[in-house]
């Protein structure tokens, strides 16, 4: 049975009856439903195709209980933000297999991707759009990619992927913790982001960009048909006015279920009445402070952002896009950062293929006229009590485990704001004159321990930033050092769900 919808040019969310009324919904229009079941819809060929046969399965697939919208506004150029057209997986596809994690987590842990491809297997899967930074330095990257090229299509051509009207997703994400991390899913305008040092733009880097980290995601994007988001942008909205109001709304649900690997559980809601989205533009507008004008601030994925305004900007260069072309948008989901739910977690560094004492007599040589001093503990459980009793103070410490010692090493006066900064003054100048040495980020004290048991490596313990000075160091200071906090622990980061086209 199906609604046919007249097509492109006739009037916008009118259903043809066929046989049953359609039953309307205040905020997304009429919809077609066979009483007494659940309703699986979606757009095909402009018809609406009722699967409300579709046997149950243990997954919660997507609910479209909404035929085409009346036409809404698509781009808010004054707060550089753009309605999208979302992709979503078509009902009876395992989302707990299609949604994967964020490819640039879990680096230093091959074992955490090998296990997801094989929860996976052979299902459809964001794992095959995307390439993870674990894979990075294995081989030739150009087969990878074509491969990701080539499921993208793939997944367009043969329905996996269903493109839904123009609409914002209320995204709930579970972590145990009181209340779920909520977020705001939308497109943002790449003109108005620029990754430099000194940048003003109304979209603002959080951290120093690496450009040596672009080229591998922007040859990902180059040739792609569509974009898959882990980028988490921050707002400063401390009296809740933009995403909190939308979750005590009785929104349609778009998915419900469990992440895989400890990744907790994730809802998302259907924000695409015209009222609606007007009223949450506006309360966004309302945000925008300061000369020049700031209104976001990035949070994880700035490379990826970065990478996308570069492909955008080549293809301006190439006279190939219109102003209005999808390339210009990239997605990514909006989250309050006085969310109760969103943590700031410090990020660790660890040192590889080093000389671990060689390093600390350099650092303490190097930091001489700062003010340095170095102790070294018999075991753990003693360094671990040391640093729980230690004094607040202005200077930097940095605690370090190698595979047989412990230790503190302070900075009692020191000239950089952060601790971050602090270290990496020393860090950075250490691996240029160190070839075989290497610097990895990593997620979690247990996690650095782990992979300090080697020989040959130091891992450095870097304290937690405050997230209610961000806002205010960025507009002071400018972007902090790369990798200075971390949105959660690596498996509370964003997996890939929803896509959007970026070619026409």
């Amino acid at each position: 049975m199906a609604f046919r919808v007249d097509p492109v040019g006739g009037p916008a969310g009118v259903l043809a009856d066929e046989g049953d009324s359609p039953v309307g919904d205040p905020d997304v229009g009429p919809i077609a439903r066979h009483p007494g079941t659940i309703h699986h819809g979606a757009v095909f060929d402009n018809e609406i195709v009722c699967h409300a046969c579709i046997p149950p399965t243990q997954y919660h697939t997507p609910t479209v209980r909404r035929a085409i919208p009346k036409t809404v506004q698509r781009h808010y150029p004054e707060i550089a933000l753009h309605v999208p057209a979302l992709l979503l997986p078509r009902p009876g596809i395992s989302l707990p297999a299609w949604s994967v994690i964020a490819c640039d987590q879990y680096t230093s842990q091959p074992e955490y991707w090998e296990e997801t491809r094989r929860l996976v297997g052979d299902a459809p899967s964001t794992l095959d759009l995307v390439l993870p930074e674990a894979h990075l330095d294995k081989g030739d990257r150009e087969p990878a990619i074509e491969r990701i090229n080539r499921r993208m299509a793939q997944y367009l051509d043969d329905g996996t992927l269903v493109e839904h009207p123009p609409g914002l997703m209320l995204v709930e994400r579970h972590l145990h913790r009181a209340a779920p991390r909520r977020g705001l899913l939308v497109a943002l305008d790449l003109e108005r982001f620029d990754f430099r040092d000194g940048a003003r733009e109304l979209i603002r880097s959080t951290e120093g960009t690496d450009p040596a980290r672009l080229p591998a995601r922007m040859a990902v994007r180059r040739h792609a048909c569509l974009e898959t988001p882990h980028i988490l942008v921050l707002i400063d909205d401390p009296e809740e006015t933009v995403i909190e109001p939308l979750s005590r709304l009785d929104l349609p649900h778009a998915y419900d279920f469990e992440l895989m690997q400890g990744g907790g559980r994730v809802q998302g809601r259907w924000v695409s009445q015209e009222t609606l989205i007007a009223d949450t533009v506006a309360r966004l507008t309302a945000l925008v402070r300061g000369d020049p004008p700031m209104l976001y601030a990035m949070g994880d994925g700035n490379h990826s952002f970065a990478a996308a305004r570069g492909i955008w900007e080549e293809s301006k260069a190439c006279k190939l896009a219109a102003p209005d072309h999808p390339g210009r948008f990239a997605l990514v989901e909006l989250v309050n950062i006085h969310d109760p739910a969103l943590c700031f977690e410090p990020i660790h560094r660890l040192l590889d293929a080093v000389d671990p004492q060689a390093l600390l007599r350099a650092m303490t040589k190097d930091f001489a006229d700062q003010g340095v001093r170095h102790w070294t503990y018999p075991d753990e459980g003693i360094w671990r009590l040391v640093r729980a009793v230690e004094p607040a103070s202005r200077a930097h410490r940095f605690p370090y485990r190698t595979a047989t010692s412990f230790g503190v090493v302070e900075i009692e006066s020191p000239v950089l704001q952060l601790a971050t900064a602090t270290l990496h003054a020393f860090l950075d100048p250490f691996l240029a004159e160190h070839a075989a040495a290497s610097v990895d980020y990593i997620h979690g004290e247990a996690a650095l321990a782990d992979l300090c048991r080697t020989e040959g490596r130091i891992g450095f313990v870097l304290p937690a930033m405050d997230k209610h000075d961000l806002f205010a160091s960025v507009v002071e200071h400018g972007a902090t050092p790369r990798k200075t906090f971390s949105l959660g622990e690596a498996h509370e980061k964003r997996f890939y769900l929803e896509s959007r086209r970026i070619q026409p």
